[in-house]
């Protein structure tokens, strides 16, 4: 990973989907297209791991429906600036210290054969 998780333990979420009418073209703000998200979290499981309760760690249900409904809203020309907003709303969990967060546009625009267009941000408290 980076240095940005040393000490972390982490919890990740693989393959979040959702429509998003996200990139520079009238016809992506028009139409949209599905966008697949992978979030890593970095925090301190051990408080969750001695006590078995879920207040104590993050609810990766709730950080995915974030993430859906951050996908979902709007209209941005760039994966990069959705990169950024998924990362802020999963560090404002306060137990969140830093995060990874992919961005995958598998029908992005590209005018060539192509497997997945992504993008891929760290961000710390």
């Amino acid at each position: 990973m980076t240095d940005a998780f040393a000490g972390l333990d982490r919890v990740a979420v693989h393959g979040i989907r959702a429509r998003g009418h996200h990139g520079v073209l009238a016809e992506e703000k028009r139409d949209g297209q599905e966008f697949v998200v992978d979030v890593t979290l970095g925090l301190d499981t051990r408080p969750a791991a001695t006590t078995d309760d879920l207040q104590a760690t993050v609810d990766y249900s709730a950080v995915a429906a974030d993430v859906v409904d951050v996908v979902s809203t709007g209209a941005l020309d760039l994966v990069e600036t959705l990169a950024q907003r998924v990362a802020e709303v999963c560090l404002a969990r306060e137990l969140v210290q830093a995060v990874q967060v992919v961005v995958h546009k598998p029908e992005a625009p590209v005018g060539v054969p192509f497997g997945d267009v992504t993008v891929t941000i760290v961000r710390r408290r």
